[in-house]
């Protein structure tokens, strides 16, 4: 990275799109790949996905879940056993017609999605009421076949875990997909710090094949959705579909209830959008590979080196990841750089500073310095990486909640979509009609119906028939 690149981001208020674009590549996150719509995630990127990853597979396995994996490949008579699984996944589905040089008697879709084979799976290992329930999380890759792409937001080929489940209940399964739901929200609020609107998807937005979607929305810096994870009820539509079947208590065979959820690299780009700003990334502490850099100022006195490597020794001990900057660079070029990565909390320490015994903190998220005392420094970081991961959590809420506007008539919604950017919230009355004119003459979906209100009095802001359901609308990446 040279020091023209450290300097030269667009402004996001200028040009958003090209902000976040240098961001992820400045950041060193992803490079371009040539494979056309692939990218390459770059260590420090991949770094970002393996504490996701870490933290949500913890949160996976206290709740029972365990980590399978299934082909890559899936049979087209298998993909096609689900006619609207297949039907919603048709336009974005990669195909392999040849192995070497031989025609397959097969087509074989590259994995979209693996609810056929997780079925399979399941209708050759589920016998009996015994074996339930089956609690299955996947790690993987998949392909969609995006004709837009952008880092990270919409790629051919990204990264995320799938999890399937069954069930003798459907009040088993139904409080399985929440359940699941909840542990996402919870993760991007108290990991990323991405506040999210939890609630219920349209019957027009619902995965396919599902009897009920949820999801966690997100609304960026510039007031655009990001559906940042979902979880899906399925009831007993696949198992029909697939056969799978147990024998209860009273030996009579019944179909399992199923469920399926899932998260992607995608919620990066969106912890990206939340936080960044004209100097690059901003990470939340508690996902940020590194979360303190010491820059040591003047490190031809071998004093500054030697405590700049204690400190973080100390910092190491106490869990902080912590790297010491003492490469040839000038400190501005080292300061402008590691702001760039977004590392939480900058270290600044010189000969002067020795001497006075303290040290100069610098927070990434405000661009603050204070100066304390070296005797507490660590005592000092523990706190300001506290307050930084609550602080960003709290600035992109109020800033969430500011952008959410209200709407009872279509003129309304047009003024607003005109001027304001962000989410509208209306009453609809739940017709299709209503839900694609909305979508067709304002550009805008349905995002959500918001647990903490679906139920609400009204007239729908479309047709103006009476109305008892709050949806909240949006502009989606």
């Amino acid at each position: 990275m040279s020091e023209k690149q450290v300097k030269e981001i667009t402004s996001r208020d200028v040009d958003f799109a090209k902000w976040y674009t240098d961001v992820c590549l400045k950041a060193d996150l992803v490079d371009y790949s040539s494979v056309k719509g692939c990218m390459i995630i770059r260590p420090y990127g991949y770094a970002i996905w393996e504490n996701i990853q870490k933290e949500l597979d913890k949160k996976f396995k206290e709740t029972n879940h365990q980590n399978v994996y299934m082909p890559l490949f899936i049979p087209e008579s298998l993909l096609n056993k689900e006619k609207d699984h297949v039907k919603g996944f048709a336009p974005e589905v990669a195909w392999v017609t040849h192995g070497g040089e031989e025609e397959l008697q097969e087509r074989l879709c590259v994995r979209p999605t693996s609810e056929t084979l997780f079925c399979e799976h399941f209708k050759n290992v589920v016998k009996s009421y015994r074996d339930l329930p089956l609690l299955y999380n996947q790690w993987c890759n998949v392909v969609r076949w995006e004709k837009t792409t952008r880092p990270f937001l919409r790629s051919r080929e990204f990264l995320w875990q799938e999890g399937h489940t069954v069930h003798e209940t459907k009040e088993e399964a139904q409080e399985e997909t929440l359940r699941m739901l909840n542990i996402y929200g919870d993760f991007l609020e108290d990991i990323l710090a991405v506040p999210v609107i939890r609630g219920r998807k349209t019957e027009k937005e619902k995965f396919a094949g599902a009897e009920a979607t949820y999801t966690v929305e997100a609304m960026m810096y510039n007031g655009i959705a990001i559906q940042s994870a979902t979880s899906h009820y399925f009831g007993d539509n696949f198992s029909k579909a697939f056969g799978v079947t147990y024998l209860d208590k009273e030996n009579q065979t019944k179909y399992v209830y199923q469920t399926s959820w899932g998260f992607t690299t995608r919620v990066i780009g969106s912890m990206i959008m939340t936080h960044g700003d004209d100097h690059g990334l901003v990470l939340p502490p508690n996902i940020a590979p590194i979360k303190v850099v010491i820059v040591p100022i003047g490190k031809g006195d071998t004093g500054v080196l030697d405590k700049s490597y204690d400190i973080a020794k100390d910092l190491k001990l106490a869990n902080i990841e912590t790297i010491v900057d003492d490469s040839e660079k000038s400190p501005g070029f080292r300061f402008a750089e590691n702001e760039m990565k977004g590392i939480p909390v900058r270290v600044e320490i010189g000969p002067r500073d020795i001497s006075n015994n303290t040290c100069v903190l610098a927070r990434r998220d405000t661009l603050e310095k204070k100066e304390v005392s070296l005797d507490n420094v660590k005592e000092e970081i523990i706190k300001l990486l506290l307050d930084i991961q609550e602080s960003l959590f709290m600035k992109a809420k109020i800033r969430r909640d500011s952008m959410i506007h209200q709407a009872s008539t279509m003129d309304e919604l047009n003024d607003i979509i005109e001027h304001e950017s962000g989410f509208v919230e209306a009453t609809w009355c739940g017709s299709m009609e209503c839900e694609n004119k909305i979508k067709e003459l304002y550009g805008i979906t349905s995002r959500c119906i918001p647990f903490n209100h679906e139920k609400k009095s009204g007239k729908c802001i479309c047709c103006g028939e009476d109305a008892d359901t709050l949806v909240v609308w949006g502009k989606q990446y």
